[in-house]
């Protein structure tokens, strides 16, 4: 009976949404959600569970996420320079920043890429910087609070192209230990059209472009008692592109 028992909580806990967890699993384009639930997002099989080992392949796309084809994932069409963005499911629930990673697809053929290749970052969300969102108190408040969708510019001097979109929310409640920053990411498919010429970097790959001890992933002290925080990764492309301190999205507002 106990093993019983034990078997059975087990498969609940693989299988049931967790609270304050979240996935991704529409992407936005100019304000408009588009399509279906993971149509256009591969929908990886880790339900809203955290990834917490850098060292692993699915840090790129999640856990069994390297193939649209595998996954009936479709292919978007979005205009380079338009507003592209994602639906969280169901909200963002703890303190840490938001980020998005490019990638194009060897021969334009995103559906069967497995995202080993190289990523450049065009997104990051982190902690609000005015008065009555924190700060005075010297405490950071972040501005992911609660979001139930974000929007960010898709640079319009990406190349066309197909590509993954890759969305990476980042919980830091435990990462003052090792190991236990919480990553929750997913891979949208798009293709870009009237794009540029640009060249996108600098890049990192997944795995490799993040350890355990990172500056960002890893937090000297208990995240509310921070001063100020840097985002793990590249740079952001195109150069002079900087983090943004406010949400364009939607929040979840609290139940009274």
């Amino acid at each position: 009976m106990k093993f019983l028992l034990s078997t059975l909580g087990a498969v609940l806990a693989a299988t049931t949404p967790v609270l304050a967890h979240w996935t991704y699993d529409r992407i936005i384009v100019n304000g408009e959600v588009i399509g279906a639930p993971y149509q256009y997002v591969r929908h990886h099989n880790n339900s809203n569970i955290p990834l917490q080992n850098v060292n692993e392949t699915s840090m790129r796309c999640n856990i069994n996420g390297d193939s649209g084809t595998a996954l009936n994932t479709s292919v978007f069409p979005v205009p380079a320079g338009s507003s592209l963005g994602f639906t969280v499911a169901d909200t963002f629930g703890h303190p840490g920043p938001q980020q998005v990673y490019i990638s194009r697809a060897p021969d334009d053929d995103v559906n069967n890429y497995d995202g080993s290749g190289d990523w450049a970052k065009i997104y990051t969300l982190t902690y609000t910087l005015n008065g009555t969102g924190g700060g005075s108190d010297g405490v950071l408040k972040w501005a992911t609070h609660r979001a139930q969708t974000f929007e960010f510019k898709l640079p319009s001097e990406l190349p066309d192209g197909e590509y993954l979109v890759r969305a990476e929310g980042l919980a830091l409640h435990a990462a003052h230990k090792k190991d236990k920053a919480q990553f929750y990411v997913a891979c949208a498919q798009i293709k870009v059209t009237g794009g540029g010429n640009g060249v996108p970097g600098p890049t990192i790959k997944f795995p490799d472009g993040y350890k355990w001890d990172s500056p960002g992933v890893f937090i000297p002290e208990f995240w509310s008692k921070i001063t100020n925080y840097t985002s793990p990764g590249p740079k952001l492309w195109p150069e002079g592109t900087r983090e943004e301190h406010v949400l364009v999205g939607k929040v979840k507002q609290p139940d009274f």
